[in-house]
């Protein structure tokens, strides 16, 4: 019998389970500048890590739908020549947390605007992937599934799929996206402050852990 509040756990990826901030730093100065922009400072990847790609290249850069297309192209293009998982690291004891929740009995699932085929490298990459029941992200355009809202839903179709409780989810994330995608499908949010976010993000969650240990407590209460 687990001791957890929740059925079933979805977590985001990019600034809350893992820091892939260094390649994309690196991989979004490349594109910048092909396109004519100058580069991003690391302080300014706040704007771009969480929501999707083609949207990002929309809001942060004006450009239009099909000139979005063409970066988000082009930056793949050197992803996946990097290789997925280069320069990413895992956040403290997050991985520790998710080993927990499946030796309690907690189905977890990701639930990532990354694109899928991203997000299981990563998984595996670490590990982590015997621990999910579940890997899910953005289709690889980006568009025909990406929004936050789109991607809770499918983790929670597929999770069902699998026969899991999902009556009492949570979602695990770092930005509005990640509240504004569970509220759209009636799944509270737990809002860590250790990845891209500033703190007016978390309005509208059920909690803002600042550490592990205060996630752990939220997902996992003593006794």
């Amino acid at each position: 019998m687990t001791r957890s509040p929740f059925s079933c756990v979805l977590w985001d990826i990019d600034g809350t389970v893992v820091d892939a901030s260094e390649g994309i730093l690196r991989r979004l100065t490349i594109t910048l500048e092909h396109f004519g922009h100058p580069a991003p400072t690391r302080e300014e990847l706040i704007h771009w890590i969480g929501p999707p790609m083609h949207e990002s290249f929309q809001t942060n850069l004006g450009m239009t739908p099909e000139k979005a297309t063409e970066a988000v192209s082009f930056y793949r293009v050197l992803g996946k020549a990097d290789g997925y998982t280069t320069g990413a690291r895992l956040y403290p004891g997050v991985a520790d947390l998710m080993v927990e929740l499946d030796e309690a009995g907690v189905p977890q699932s990701t639930a990532s605007s990354k694109p899928e085929i991203q997000v299981r490298a990563l998984m595996e990459h670490f590990g982590l992937a015997p621990r999910l029941r579940e890997i899910v992200g953005a289709t690889s355009d980006e568009k025909t599934l990406s929004s936050k809202s789109d991607i809770v839903a499918e983790a929670l179709r597929r999770l069902a799929a699998d026969g899991i409780d999902v009556s009492r989810p949570v979602l695990i994330g770092d930005r509005h996206h990640d509240v504004e995608g569970g509220a759209a499908n009636d799944v509270p949010v737990i809002f860590v402050s250790w990845g891209f976010s500033t703190p007016d993000e978390a309005n509208g969650a059920i909690a803002v852990a600042a550490d592990i240990d205060e996630l752990r407590t939220q997902l996992l209460p003593a006794g």
